[in-house]
């Protein structure tokens, strides 16, 4: 497979993970950090612009899982690549999170 649908797939593992605490707070109907906030990323947006940022990750990441390539589940490659992306974005997330919130 080439590079590029690794990287593809990588990246769809980012935006699957970046969609759910947007769509999660604003189910529940809480503010959260968006980048429509002001400052971006910093301010909090209402729960609707979460709910519809988090659901635009989630189409992103299944169009980029989906549209680039051929994507095999299970133990493979592909997952594996798939869940580095989500992990990545994690930590990267919960470092940024926790600074906002004092942790």
């Amino acid at each position: 497979m080439e590079w590029y649908v690794y990287l593809a797939h990588f990246f769809a593992g980012v935006f699957l993970a970046n969609g759910v605490p947007h769509f999660v707070n604003g189910i529940s109907g809480r503010k959260f950090h968006s980048p429509f906030a002001s400052p971006p990323g910093v301010g909090e947006s209402s729960p609707i612009v979460n709910v519809l940022w988090g659901f635009a990750n989630f189409v992103i990441g299944y169009l980029l899982l989906t549209g680039i390539g051929h994507f095999t589940s299970g133990a493979s490659i592909d997952s594996l690549v798939v869940g580095l992306g989500i992990v990545a974005i994690s930590l990267v997330l919960s470092r940024q999170f926790g600074r906002l919130h004092g942790n």
